[in-house]
């Protein structure tokens, strides 16, 4: 099975994509590609998140993130360094053929736990993504309607020629949303716009990418901005720096122990 882009925080894809059943064959045709983004094997970013409250009042956290490509499976670590979540570590492996699998060592308890299911509404680190937003959703899960041809001018300016999908879940018991409207830029085929509706067809957040950009041969979202319309809170992603591409981390790195030691 064939899963979707994914917010780790940096790639910030935050569920945003994929399905084939019941949908028209252009809208698959495109979030196949989507899916089918070209990623690298290694990643190590410095990244900071910075929240935002409707007042503008700002809380900003660095984290270096780890990532690996390893056959059917996708790892992500992030190390919080500064801000309130410093000496937070999370672990995220997403399996291709299972479900993903989220592990999160909080300082104040010196333990690491795994993130339950059951708590898949709750909000990542203080932002405005719930550990759902985080997961990664298969290719066959949702229904996909290709709308239209559309532009699509971001905040930071930048205006994307674009596919606009909607994206129906399969079943709507395991999701928060009742649907997601896609924006997909037709040069890179990333989402660069993502609208999430609520129960009740309600506009409830947008995440938005504002700023890509090719380093070493891949597309990066250099920046991007996920807004919960509704309480007027937002979280941008920013790489600060692009450590690594392509060069090997240690598999110790993806451990429970590196989220205990850090080493």
């Amino acid at each position: 099975m064939k899963k979707t882009l994914k917010l780790t925080m940096v790639a910030a894809v935050l569920a945003v994509l994929n399905g084939f059943a019941f949908a028209d064959e252009k809208g698959n045709e495109i979030m196949n590609k989507v899916a089918d983004f070209k990623k690298p094997s290694y990643s190590v970013t410095d990244v900071y998140m910075i929240l935002t409250d409707k007042k503008g009042t700002q809380d900003s956290n660095g984290f270096r993130e780890y990532g690996k490509e390893d056959g059917n499976k996708t790892y992500i670590v992030m190390d919080f360094k500064t801000g309130t979540n410093k000496g937070t570590r999370f672990l995220q492996i997403t399996d291709e053929n299972g479900p993903d699998e989220k592990h999160i060592y909080l300082p104040a308890l010196k333990s690491v736990r795994r993130v339950n299911s059951s708590e898949g509404s709750k909000a990542f680190m203080g932002s405005d993504a719930s550990y759902d937003d985080l997961t990664t959703r298969d290719v066959s899960e949702d229904e996909h309607q290709y709308l239209r041809d559309e532009s699509m001018k971001v905040e930071s300016g930048k205006t994307y020629d674009c596919y606009v999908i909607k994206e129906i879940p399969l079943d709507k018991k395991g999701t928060q949303y009742n649907y997601r409207m896609v924006w997909v830029d037709k040069e890179t085929m990333y989402p660069i716009h993502t609208e999430m509706y609520d129960k009740n067809d309600k506009l409830v957040k947008v995440l938005e990418v504002l700023d890509i950009q090719k380093i070493q041969g891949y597309d990066m979202p250099m920046e991007n901005k996920l807004t919960n319309v509704q309480t007027g809170h937002s979280t941008t992603l920013k790489i600060a720096k692009v450590v690594a591409l392509d060069k090997e981390i240690p598999a110790r790195y993806f451990t429970q122990n590196f989220l205990t030691t850090g080493k």
